[in-house]
């Protein structure tokens, strides 16, 4: 194999250059892996590669020490590769590491889709919840769930009521599940139901109800955090809620929920009294068979947890 350096002596003898241009080539002629591509690809080189190539070539090294210093370089957040194209070479710039660090923790978070829910969840993760003896059937649970939801996304997996007083980590828990979905490549959306309850009201105006519905009836995973923490409108209840439930008992759809009501009081004492004062048993009770179909119920208790 014709050696790299022998090559660009004898190209530059033969050639009029001034001394600060074979200078600064020659240092660009000699960086190593300048020289470790040419020689991997020699074969698939053009003969005069080396003239032709140059400002490539001279563009890679400096490109490389610009980013070694931490300074500007052409394409911030990435680096520059040679490439062999058309028989020449050139220069492709590609992710650095902490880019694609950045990108795959942008992927991430794309997954899980929060819908009036604070900033903190996005930390939560299934290694720092506490597992004390109070909580660890629904830290089993939800494990199960994962488990078998990633096997086989396809089939009907019942999901988890999680029901408990306030601060005892039902939404953290929730949180926790869903990151952990979205680590493994699956996507989910969490909803804190009564601040959406108020939007979707105010959606009627603009004609954003129908959009702002399908986003959670077609969600891949659902989590509805905090069912029953305000009074529900009729129209809430069985136009939103009741619409939510029935698409996704229908298809199946993986449906989480957190309430501070077991689903007995979250029937009896929620569902079935409207914000009028109507007594309606018969659509509460047509509500928790698709909450019962979609979900299984897990009592968490313990200290609350959020700060004083």
């Amino acid at each position: 194999m014709e050696d790299l350096g022998k090559t660009m002596q004898q190209l530059m003898s033969q050639q009029h250059l001034n001394d600060n241009y074979r200078q600064l080539m020659a240092e660009v002629y000699d960086d190593p892996l300048v020289r470790q591509f040419y020689e991997a690809h020699q074969a698939e080189l053009a003969d005069d590669v080396l003239t032709r190539s140059a400002a490539k070539l001279y563009e890679f090294v400096s490109e490389r020490e610009k980013l070694a210093k931490g300074g500007a370089t052409f394409a911030t957040g990435y680096e520059p590769q040679l490439v062999v194209s058309n028989h020449l070479i050139d220069v492709a710039y590609v992710p650095t590491a902490e880019t694609q660090e950045k990108q795959a923790e942008q992927r991430l978070r794309q997954r899980v889709k929060s819908i009036a829910m604070p900033k903190s969840i996005r930390e939560a993760t299934l290694k720092a919840f506490d597992q004390d003896s109070d909580r660890a059937e629904a830290l089993m649970a939800a494990l199960d769930f994962i488990d078998a939801y990633e096997a086989s996304p396809k089939r009907r997996h019942q999901a988890l009521y999680l029901s408990g007083s306030f601060g005892v980590g039902k939404t953290y828990l929730l949180a926790a599940v869903a990151n952990q979905l979205a680590a493994d490549g699956f996507s989910t959306t969490l909803v804190h139901f009564p601040s959406f309850a108020v939007e979707m009201k105010n959606a009627i105006a603009q004609n954003g109800v129908a959009e702002k519905l399908d986003a959670l009836k077609k969600a891949k995973v659902l989590m509805i955090d905090d069912i029953g923490a305000d009074a529900m409108s009729a129209w809430v209840r069985d136009d939103v809620l009741g619409v939510i439930l029935e698409y996704r008992m229908q298809e199946e759809l993986p449906t989480f929920f957190s309430s501070n009501f077991s689903m007995a009081q979250l029937e009896n004492e929620h569902l079935r009294i409207s914000t009028r004062g109507d007594d309606e048993p018969l659509k509460a009770q047509r509500l928790m068979q698709r909450i019962r179909f979609l979900a299984r119920e897990v009592t968490m208790v313990g200290v609350n947890r959020r700060p004083q």
